[in-house]
């Protein structure tokens, strides 16, 4: 598992096929261009879902968490159809 520079794929749900974005080094250890964090993957899914990402929120432990966090946070718009 490597946090730094991994390779995912999506089909369906309004995914454009065949894009790719960003990419990693030689070795393919870190990301060298459009390095993202999982909240824009998340981002993603529940904008495709209907959901605004930063306004939805769920009771947890005595607190409304957020998927995203607490930063606004932008779908990944490269990879929408």
């Amino acid at each position: 598992h490597n946090s730094y520079g991994f390779t995912m794929w999506m089909a369906g749900g309004g995914v454009r096929g065949g894009v790719s974005v960003g990419t990693t080094d030689e070795l393919g250890a870190a990301a060298v261009e459009q390095p993202m964090h999982v909240k824009r993957l998340h981002a993603t899914i529940l904008h495709q879902l209907g959901l605004d990402p930063n306004r939805l929120s769920y009771f947890y432990n005595g607190l409304d968490q957020k998927l995203v966090g607490v930063e606004h946070v932008e779908p990944i718009r490269e990879i929408l159809a």
